[in-house]
């Protein structure tokens, strides 16, 4: 028999089974050497009363083994021989695009503008050494996409567009934890994602896929508003009747050539702003409401949004216990992201800060057109590496300074491996966007006491929180409006936010393809 129970405990009963499993026997009303199985279906803290509980709903089996196989697994059939789908980037949306595309007897062709995951890793650890990006490999583009090197949340909102959970299982069967499953907040962790990255790599090529890196796509090769193939960097002409493109939210060259090409585009809504690092121990104190820490209880996270003038300003992308990182992809900019370990384990905490970004404060670009939002992007990058020092050292300033339009003498010590100045942030970043974030900032304060402060630090910028454009397609066939046989997908293409979301994204563009494919 089996039994599906939820619990209300605290933290130091949820953090081992020899706990949990005698309370839910108690719950039960049976003998704990009843308890032939017991798993966890989902695992999420309340820490919004002083008594922090643990909410655990649990699988139990009494008086019954489990099954063989308590996870699932998948197949993927050999595809070599079948018809070929070219895949621009090897991010979420075009790894699982692939995998989507073997299950259903496509072969996927992959093309990746940056390295294999490995030697990805020397190309972002010279950043931090020395300050040298390469453009074709670093946090934003390589194999894995910007997410390998850059923590690993799972998190999502977007499930109404597919099965959330079919995306944390993939993950799981190729490696991850499988808190991943049960977490209310999962999270994979930079330090894990690289090795799971590969084993994905591996399941596409001994399928028979295949995955060309190096290959950057400089245009696409279109006949009669049909997409007949890509052209690479080396002007090989590689064709196929149906393109993904999932090439990320930093592409820019990418959405510079659809633009030239009258390739339908449209502005998105995006957001802009700093990246602000605390003491984890200072959030952990405010959000957990103790001073003593509490071995049993993870890092604490927060998330917090306002509304300054009819602009919403919010946290994104936080990573408690974790580092700030540059995310640069040109030389001439200053890009800050955050990541975490799988542990979580060190002694800061970091969140973009964003401001609502709106068209009437890039009215200088209006002359762009559709990339104007992207031109403000790199506006705002060029100016952070001015007052960085012309290098990967980022411009920074003490929190409650910025608040206050003050300079910061000194700076606290920080995670960000290049390096910061101390620099008027305040000052420099267009006044609609410093003028809501230091509102916005004093109304956080008010929901976590104790949030603006001088232990925290404002790094510039936090420019990449999404893509500025969206690649118009069909939202039943996916398909691009005015070009049959390409497929805009994932973030790059403004239709998803993150890991999961991209890798749902991917999927449901396989099976589009496939579906008009087979109805050829």
């Amino acid at each position: 028999m089996q039994e599906i129970i939820t619990l209300s405990i605290s933290p130091k009963e949820a953090s081992g089974e020899k706990f949990y499993r005698l309370i839910a026997a108690q719950k039960l009303g049976i003998d704990i050497k009843q308890i032939r199985f017991i798993r966890i279906i989902k695992k999420s803290f309340d820490a919004r009363h002083k008594e922090i509980i643990v909410n655990l709903s649990l699988q139990v089996f009494i008086d019954e083994d489990a099954p063989g196989e308590v996870y699932k697994k998948f197949e993927y059939p050999f595809a070599g021989n079948k018809e070929p789908v070219i895949i621009v980037g090897a991010g979420p949306a075009g790894l699982f695009a692939a995998l989507r595309l073997i299950e259903l007897g496509k072969k996927p062709l992959i093309l990746e503008r940056g390295k294999e995951v490995s030697e990805r890793k020397v190309d972002v650890a010279q950043i931090s050494r020395n300050g040298k990006i390469n453009p074709d490999s670093n946090y934003c583009f390589g194999e894995g996409g910007a997410g390998t090197f850059s923590d690993g949340k799972l998190y999502t909102r977007s499930n109404k567009r597919g099965n959330l959970q079919r995306i944390y299982e993939i993950f799981h069967y190729h490696g991850a934890g499988e808190e991943i499953l049960f977490e209310a907040h999962p999270h994979i962790g930079t330090d894990k994602l690289p090795e799971i990255i590969i084993n994905i790599r591996n399941t596409i090529l001994q399928s028979g896929g295949e995955i060309f890196f190096n290959t950057r796509i400089t245009n696409l090769y279109i006949e009669s508003d049909i997409v007949k193939g890509v052209i690479t960097q080396s002007r090989e002409i590689i064709k196929s009747k149906a393109i993904i493109l999932a090439t990320g939210h930093s592409a820019r060259d990418i959405y510079k050539m659809l633009f030239e090409h009258q390739i339908a585009l449209e502005p998105k809504q995006f957001a802009m702003g700093v990246r602000v690092e605390h003491p984890q121990e200072l959030i952990d104190q405010i959000q957990y409401h103790r001073n003593q820490h509490n071995e049993y209880l993870p890092p604490a996270s927060y998330s917090l949004t306002e509304q300054v003038n009819g602009r919403g300003v919010f946290s994104f992308c936080m990573c408690p216990g974790g580092f700030i990182v540059p995310s640069a992809t040109e030389q001439n900019q200053v890009v800050t992201n955050g990541m975490s370990a799988s542990k979580r384990n060190s002694p800061f905490a970091n969140s973009g800060i964003v401001v609502e970004i709106k068209e009437e404060d890039f009215f200088q670009f209006n002359d762009k057109g559709v990339i104007a939002g992207l031109a403000f992007q790199e506006q705002l990058e060029n100016i952070a590496w001015q007052n960085g020092g012309r290098s990967q050292v980022a411009p920074a300033q003490r929190l409650d300074d910025f608040v206050r339009g003050r300079n910061s003498s000194s700076l606290p010590k920080i995670s960000y491996f290049p390096g910061a100045i101390s620099s008027p942030v305040h000052h420099w970043l267009p006044d609609k966007l410093s003028s809501a974030l230091r509102e916005g900032i004093k109304k956080f304060d008010k929901k976590m006491h104790g949030f603006l402060t001088n232990e925290a630090v404002v790094l510039g910028v936090e420019s990449r929180t999404s893509s500025p454009l969206r690649i118009i397609r069909n939202k039943d066939t996916y398909c691009h409006i005015n070009v049959e046989g390409l497929y805009p997908c994932g973030e790059g293409a403004g239709y998803s936010g993150g890991i999961a979301s991209s890798a749902m994204d991917g999927e449901n563009c396989a099976e589009k393809v496939v579906e008009k494919l087979n109805n050829n």
